[in-house]
């Protein structure tokens, strides 16, 4: 045991020494031009300014680091990739960085105002800016998934939600010296809208050992009557899904291969797919449920769902619905790969919770501006790469300052094919999820 754990430690370790390595490679980029900062400035700015009032109210006394300024100071960090905080004390000297002029401030009082600004600012304004860009992508037309149109038809909502532990801290300074390997910085855990790729709840929990269990009560707290929410087996918990089946919320999840049941009667039994209704738990959890297996290319795979009625949730919709739940694992991949919330600046818990409430912030204005382009072209989100939105945002850029375009999402619409925006199709491009799926069900019982 001892083995394996020196094993993972020191993994941990080369694995915090690459991307520390890979941040301190990046050059940075362009200046924010005036067209991307207008934007950020229009979608954040206001927002920052209404929690002006609680930075008051909290006790707060005005500084020349005040909220206005740390919030675009804390953006330009994640969104312009700085190798780290000095090198942004040089440029916010020399620079206009969003909608704050240029400043003279030492790295200490930044550094300290990481540590001491309360990070519950940042969220307040993270939550603030969230229903805005919900009602910008509702004004939107593009093409949706099939399977998620039609549940946008029959639920209320179509989220899915997912935990992901934080990566490890530096040691350069404070506490963490001591440590003997590099702590990790805790435990998110996100809850998406599925047709919009925007998240409308995001939680922390500072212990990365924090079970996925333990933010089952914030969810259930969320949840509206009439939601279709989709999770891995990870929070299987029979009296949560009593509970869901309560509250008039639709759950589809994966079902573990131990799991105990009495079958109640089949609705639906072919080579390839069967669906039934079985009981599970005991007790007071002893609750009817579905159960839908599919056997997809030489495995059998289970899913539960507490809608009994396969008119009202098909069997085909049920996988297709839950294959749809990987759109929360693009978005971590997003988050901490592209706007690097595997690295962070400083060790202070503060600072932690600081860095990834701005992350999320720039992912969802991101995901904004990808929706945006998509609508544009009139193809669906996911026929668009948001990892090449950002960083085309450099040649846009360019363009901009040769007097070429003024409009950042024409412009890299226009360009979306010669920049690697629009994704390219396979060769041999397989049928959608729905046609596979229709296509098991219809197979001959043997």
């Amino acid at each position: 045991m001892s083995d394996e754990k020196t094993s993972s430690n020191k993994s941990t370790v080369r694995h915090t020494r690459a991307i520390q390595r890979d941040r301190t490679k990046r050059a940075i980029s362009m200046p924010t031009d005036e067209q991307v900062a207008a934007r950020l400035g229009e979608i954040v700015h206001p927002w920052t300014l209404a929690q002006v009032s609680h930075f008051y109210h909290l006790g707060l006394r005005e500084r020349v680091l005040t909220l206005p300024v740390m919030v675009a100071y804390v953006l330009a960090l994640i969104w312009r990739q700085f190798s780290g905080v000095s090198e942004l004390v040089r440029i916010v000297q020399q620079e206009v960085v969003l909608w704050v002029p240029p400043l003279k401030v030492s790295q200490q009082a930044f550094s300290q105002r990481l540590r001491c600004l309360p990070s519950e600012l940042f969220l307040q304004v993270l939550m603030a800016v969230l229903p805005d860009l919900h009602r910008r992508w509702a004004q939107r037309q593009r093409p949706l998934p099939p399977e998620i149109a039609w549940a946008r038809e029959h639920y209320q909502q179509v989220l899915a939600h997912d935990g992901s532990t934080l990566d490890a801290l530096l040691r350069k300074v404070g506490l963490l010296q001591d440590c003997a390997t590099p702590p990790l910085a805790g435990r998110m855990t996100a809850l998406l809208d599925l047709s919009s790729r925007l998240p409308l709840e995001i939680w922390y929990e500072a212990d990365p050992a924090a079970h996925d269990q333990r933010f089952w009560p914030q969810i259930l707290d969320t949840l509206q009557a009439g939601t279709l929410l989709i999770f891995d087996l990870g929070y299987t918990s029979f009296a949560t899904f009593a509970r869901l089946t309560a509250t008039q919320v639709t759950f589809i999840t994966r079902a573990k291969e131990n799991l105990s049941y009495t079958l109640e009667r089949h609705l639906l039994r072919t080579a390839a797919v069967h669906d039934a209704q079985v009981w599970i738990g005991t007790g007071a959890e002893r609750q009817l449920v579905r159960l839908v297996e599919v056997l997809y290319q030489g495995r059998w795979y289970r899913y539960l769902t507490n809608e009994l009625d396969a008119t009202r949730l098909p069997t085909p919709y049920v996988v297709a619905l839950y294959w749809q739940r990987w759109r929360i694992e693009d978005a971590y991949a997003i988050v901490k790969r592209l706007l690097g919330l595997a690295y962070f600046w400083s060790g202070a818990q503060n600072a932690v919770e600081m860095q990834l409430w701005a992350t999320w912030l720039l992912y969802a204005i991101l995901v904004d501006l990808t929706d945006a382009i998509a609508a544009m072209l009139d193809r669906p989100f996911a026929a668009v790469s948001m990892e090449m939105v950002y960083r085309s945002l450099y040649f846009f850029t360019q363009a901009y300052h040769r007097g070429e375009t003024d409009d950042v999402v024409a412009y890299l619409a226009a360009q979306a094919k010669e920049l690697g925006i629009l994704k390219r199709r396979r060769k041999s491009a397989r049928p959608d999820s729905l046609t596979i799926l229709s296509n098991l069900t219809s197979c001959p019982d043997p």
